[in-house]
């Protein structure tokens, strides 16, 4: 492969089902060529996904964020699938909403079988809906004594046993019975799958080939403190025929490739792991066999009927017991023409229920059902429609939505249903599909689908009305939320706060609105002014263990400098004198990241810290000193500016009972054991390190401190490397 001609073909794919050795050496042995259909068709579901996708969520977030205040959803997201998904939810509720419940009546019988055991009996008529006709049934049958055997019946039945496992059934399973959201459950499965506990977890089928070894798993599970018994047995007296399911021609079922045990993999992982391995054993294990006794009575003129089930094999339940049969009490022994004495009938009276909201499970059997997704996409798509705010998960894992999904789904029907209902998307995963098959052309299927939807995106702009108009009801607008703040430099107006999702500042007057760093708190800082736009700054907090810093609205939303990125701070800002940019209080260059610049957080004392300005490294540093300055001189050694640090003069650290000392924070044997580097506890991107952003670093403006290439001695680094927690 390495030495091949420029004529030969040097990419194979290996096709491989679990990490093992025998699995990846013959995958090497059988090298194939990339089956070229099917990457098309990868890159035109990615294609369209992301066109389409993109159009249609821009297009809505800029609409209706810049209307409304109160959405509480950073971004209002379109998906071809991800919609749809959110569509059966929002369907679920609107029959949950519109449902009228109906009172019925039942008649419940009970005879005697014995002296200390009585029957209950269920009615053959089930219910009805009109109370005097129920009367009627309860008068002729409450005047009998006795309860006549019409017929009897024994019958032996099987449960069959599962089939062999793939993704959709794990996620389901995963989420109804384990609590585990699909998300969750995939990344779980993906990284056991690369530890090598089991085969690839992203699969179709349900049917093992014929040449797939059954026993080899089954053996690696023999000395199980679980289940050894049961799969001793099974290799005594050989293993049943997994049932036959759909091969979709991907990868095998997922089977368990070696034994594990709970102290090994601990938490979720276990429990996957357990699923897993009971569902493969018990898809060759024998089906469940139970006898079925029914007894029909007859008091009066109606009928009721007796059902009662024995076991007499247990096969597959035994490793999985949450699906044996129901114990019920057996039946007595009876033939026709036999009587029992009537014990009580009495009439009930109920009412017909809702459904309940969407379970996942339920869900991911919908989307399954209807084409919406693969096996691989169906938990990102359910994590998309909860991570924008559009349901929410309740417990026993049911989805209930929002007042934005539901608004955002009704506004999809009112303008084009096609957009939410699952048929379009079906189809186009057909169409896909195809291209797979090689059965149709990638560019016609491309150009004709995003035809389609260019002209749906068209009539949708156009049409938009119609879902403003809902909006208009359950959200209010911009001007009417929040609560005033701080002053817009333009007009000098108070600004409106609006907290929710995403957090932003609007003046009502100048119909205004800036955007403000997410993920943490902002107030009022000190009524101070930015010196460039007169607006009111304020200060941005992560919390106490965090960092925080100012900013002026209109600057981190149009930023005066070149080199100051948009939606940044005071702590970026290159302004010459101003009193809060990095230029007065820039220390030097941040010790984990290559971009970023130490700088001092003048809001933070008495527990003072030191926060680097790209990455979330933060130095907590002289605790309950009085006042801490950046000096305009700097360190001989590292070129850092220097510290003016006030002491109390009851804590203070320096010999003879001193209070003030200058010194540099990284190379001073003083400062050094008053700091303590940490990171901080913030998820603004910001603040995401260890960060190597390209870009020009900057120091302190009016000197050299700090700029990329600046001389980073070893005992720099080494003082500090004590302090990393």
């Amino acid at each position: 492969m390495n030495q091949a001609h420029s004529s030969e073909k040097t990419v194979f794919r290996a096709r491989f089902s679990s990490i093992t050795d025998t699995d990846i050496c013959t995958a090497m042995v059988r090298l194939g060529e990339p089956d070229h259909n099917e990457a098309l068709s990868v890159d035109a579901r990615q294609e369209l996904d992301l066109r389409i996708g993109c159009a249609f969520t821009r297009f809505q977030t800029k609409y209706f964020q810049g209307k409304y205040g109160n959405l509480d959803s950073s971004l209002i997201s379109f998906g071809p699938c991800q919609t749809p998904t959110l569509g059966f939810c929002v369907e679920r509720h609107d029959k949950i909403q519109s449902f009228k419940p109906e009172t019925y009546w039942v008649l419940q019988a009970k005879v005697d079988a014995d002296k200390d055991r009585s029957l209950l009996l269920d009615w053959d008529r089930v219910r009805v809906f009109d109370r005097e006709i129920a009367q009627m049934f309860l008068n002729t049958t409450k005047l009998e004594k006795e309860a006549q055997v019409e017929a009897t019946s024994r019958k032996e039945k099987a449960k069959q046993r599962p089939l062999a496992l793939n993704t959709v059934e794990m996620l389901r399973v995963a989420s109804s019975s384990l609590g585990m959201g699909p998300q969750h459950a995939m990344q779980t499965a993906e990284r056991l799958y690369t530890q090598g506990y089991i085969s690839y977890p992203r699969t179709e089928t349900t049917h093992y080939p014929e040449s797939f070894d059954l026993k080899g798993p089954l053996r690696q599970q023999a000395n199980h403190p679980y289940w050894a018994d049961t799969v001793k047995q099974l290799l005594a007296e050989g293993i049943n025929r997994p049932r036959k399911g759909h091969d979709a021609g991907d990868h095998p079922p997922i089977t368990p490739m070696k034994s594990a045990t709970e102290a090994e993999l601990g938490g979720e992982a276990w429990r996957l792991y357990e699923y897993i391995t009971r569902h493969f054993i018990a898809t060759i294990s024998h089906d469940c066999k139970y006898l079925q006794s029914t007894i029909s009575f007859r008091i009066g003129p109606e009928r009721f009927t007796c059902t009662g089930k024995t076991v007499i094999s247990p096969g597959f339940t035994e490793i999985m017991p949450w699906q044996s049969v129901p114990l019920e009490e057996s039946l007595p022994t009876c033939q026709r023409g036999d009587t029992f004495a009537v014990a009580e009938v009495k009439m009930l009276e109920k009412q017909t229920s809702p459904p309940d909201y969407l379970t996942e499970a339920e869900l991911i059997t919908l989307m399954e059902k209807h084409g919406i997704g693969t096996d691989a996409s169906i938990p990102v798509h359910i994590n998309n429609i909860c991570q924008r705010n559009y349901v929410v998960v309740e417990s026993g894992r049911r989805l209930k939505p929002t007042n934005l999904g539901i608004v955002l789904v009704h506004g999809y029907y009112k303008i084009d249903a096609e957009l939410v209902l699952p048929t379009i998307r079906s189809a186009v995963e057909k169409q896909l599909n195809l291209i797979a098959q090689g059965k149709a052309d990638y560019r016609q299927v491309l150009g004709h689908t995003l035809d389609v939807f260019k002209r749906k995106f068209h009539y949708f702009v156009d049409s938009i009305a119609g879902m403003d108009e809902l909006m208009e009801v359950s959200f209010s607008p911009l001007a009417a939320t929040g609560k005033p703040l701080s002053r817009c430099g333009k007009c000098h107006r108070f600004m409106k706060y609006i907290q929710a999702k995403p957090s932003r500042l609007h003046c009502s007057h100048c119909d205004e609105t800036y955007t403000l760093p997410q993920n943490g708190t902002i107030k009022l800082y000190k009524e101070l002014r930015c010196p460039l736009d007169d607006f009111e700054l304020v200060l941005w907090s992560s919390g106490s263990r965090g960092k925080s810093y100012p900013l002026c609205p209109y600057c981190s939303n149009h930023p005066p400098f070149r080199d100051m990125k948009k939606g940044t701070g005071c702590n970026e800002c290159t302004h010459p004198t101003c009193q809060h940019s990095l230029s007065m209080l820039g220390i030097g260059q941040c010790v984990e990241c290559e971009s970023g610049v130490l700088v001092l957080d003048p809001t933070s004392g008495p527990k003072w810290r030191v926060a680097c300005n790209r990455c979330n490294v933060v130095a907590h540093c002289f605790e309950n000193a009085h006042r801490v300055r950046v000096s305009a001189d700097t360190c001989g050694t590292c070129e850092a500016a220097l510290l003016d640090v006030d002491f109390n003069k009851a804590r203070s650290p320096l010999p003879g009972d001193g209070t003030q000392h200058t010194g540099c924070v990284f190379c001073d044997p003083i400062f050094q054991e008053l700091v303590e580097l940490k990171h901080a506890a913030s998820c603004h991107p910001m603040h995401r390190g260890p960060g190597r952003r390209q870009g020009r670093g900057r120091g302190r403006g009016r000197r050299p401190a700090g700029k990329p290439g600046t001389r980073r001695p070893k005992d720099k680094m080494s003082a500090l490397a004590a302090y990393f927690v």
